[in-house]
């Protein structure tokens, strides 16, 4: 809700907007292009930030540092012309966003039909409390991906995306658990949609009051929020000599 000015956007975690070798002098050979376009995801009129566009973010790394920190995103798809968004696991892998479920499922269904899909993913940062009501706002950072997902048929790469899908969640975890059955795969859908067409919006920072309003007798400024794991609790029935591996005993996100 806030009228945040420029300046409030992009420049977490070391990345810069506008900044690549192109940009610092010197001779610019054909790796040098290609690493330039590697670092960014170029804009479409569907990825284009237009609100806040200074919030906008395109540095592939960055965008892929969201995305790789996220747990959940919401799948948006149209079916029986109605809209709808559904939460859902998934992961990167590469260049490449997965997503599973069970054959039946409709938002799989119709997004392995060639439908344009919307993907998107967020992360709260905090709660911003301004003098004003309609200067609040949150800190975030959230990526959306457009595009057509595709089905990843072979069971070798439904495993590797399996896998991803898993060691995502909590790293090291697909090897300490058993693997598919070749019908645990067969009953299980994958699919993958491409980042070539994504873009981040970030929001950091304090509340934005006009001058007037800075002068009111009202609290000000920023609740962080973090994401932290409570104590691992053991299933029902776990062998006594069966301890949590380091990496629930230390899981962080």
């Amino acid at each position: 809700m806030d009228r945040a000015p420029r300046g409030q956007g992009p420049g977490f975690a070391g990345h810069r907007r506008g900044r690549t070798a192109a940009t610092d002098g010197g001779p610019v050979g054909l790796s040098t292009i290609q690493n330039v376009a590697r670092a960014t995801i170029d804009p479409t009129p569907l990825t284009q930030v237009r609100r806040h566009p200074d919030r906008a973010c395109y540095e592939r790394d960055a965008i892929y540092a969201i995305l790789d920190e996220g747990l959940v995103c919401h799948l948006g798809f149209v079916a029986g012309g109605r809209p709808w968004v559904i939460p859902t696991m998934y992961a990167r892998k590469d260049d490449f966003i997965y997503i599973h479920g069970s054959p039946a499922s409709r938002m799989l269904k119709r997004s392995a039909s060639g439908a344009n899909i919307c993907l998107t993913v967020t992360l709260l940062d905090g709660l911003v409390l301004a003098r004003s009501a309609a200067s609040h706002s949150m800190n975030y950072r959230s990526v959306v991906v457009i595009g057509r997902a595709e089905l990843v048929k072979h069971n070798d790469q439904k495993l590797e995306a399996l896998r991803a899908l898993v060691d995502h969640v909590i790293e090291g975890r697909w090897e300490d658990a058993r693997q598919p059955t070749a019908k645990e795969l067969k009953a299980t859908m994958v699919l993958r949609l491409n980042l070539s067409q994504a873009s981040a919006k970030v929001r950091q920072g304090p509340p934005v009051d006009s001058v007037p309003d800075q002068s009111l007798p009202f609290w000000a400024g920023e609740i962080p929020i973090k994401v932290r794991p409570g104590k691992p609790i053991p299933a029902p029935g776990l062998r006594d000599q069966v301890s949590p591996p380091s990496y629930v005993r230390d899981y962080h996100r």
